[in-house]
């Protein structure tokens, strides 16, 4: 056993030494009165959303049902999308002419290969959930969605988020996971803005865990 995993356990046995042998971590009720639901109107959550996703170094830009079609063309357009990556539930109206596109599958052998998803130009989604707490989005591997890897590889993420998907609060978010979670099993991803990481003299690196741009068109 390595000397630094030793002093880890040592330092824990020593934390909880006057824990009884039997307790369990549920035998101890825990204090939970952080506020569940937020009272804000309705548009003020999805301006908020929309303010700190975009501090996150994400373009953000709001659109209108009608218009998500040529936004995306747009948007996809702007940065020489030519490649696209789309999973399996993406609707077909959503996805414009010109462009290659790149479609994961879910039956054996049909799935984008690493190699793929990496020559791509990008990858355009729906998503789960948007928290306006935090300017967070949630993928669960749902609906136009597909699997974790199409939002990791590719270098640019185009992101649709409808705004009745926002919620105020995170614990709203993990209220609203928990079917999906425990129920279903499936992976949840939470992304705050394009993939960063820092060294240790703090020069920020981006596209480490990621793509090193992300876009969010808000329908509403």
């Amino acid at each position: 056993m390595s000397a630094a995993r030793e002093e880890i356990l040592r330092r824990i046995r020593r934390s909880t030494r006057d824990v009884p042998d039997a307790e369990r971590p549920e035998d101890v009720p825990v204090e939970r009165g952080y506020r569940e639901t937020d009272d804000a109107p309705r548009g003020e959550i999805v301006e908020r959303f929309a303010e700190r996703t975009a501090e996150y170094k994400a373009k953000v830009s709001r659109v209108s049902e009608s218009g998500l079609p040529g936004a995306i063309r747009d948007a996809l357009k702007a940065r020489g999308v030519e490649k696209l990556v789309v999973p399996p539930g993406l609707p077909e109206a959503w996805v414009p002419y010109g462009v290659e596109v790149l479609r994961d599958g879910s039956g054996a052998g049909a799935q984008l290969t690493n190699d793929e998803l990496d020559r791509s130009d990008g990858v355009l989604t729906g998503c789960a959930l948007g928290i306006s707490q935090t300017g967070t989005i949630v993928l669960d591997a749902g609906e136009a969605q597909g699997r974790r890897a199409l939002t990791l590889l590719p270098d640019y993420h185009l992101c649709v988020v409808r705004e009745e998907q926002v919620v105020g609060l995170v614990p709203e978010a993990f209220a609203g996971l928990r079917e999906t979670v425990v129920g279903e099993g499936r992976a949840i991803t939470f992304i705050s803005g394009p993939s960063a990481t820092s060294d240790i003299e703090l020069n920020r690196v981006e596209g480490v865990h990621g793509p090193r741009t992300l876009e969010v068109l808000i329908v509403g």
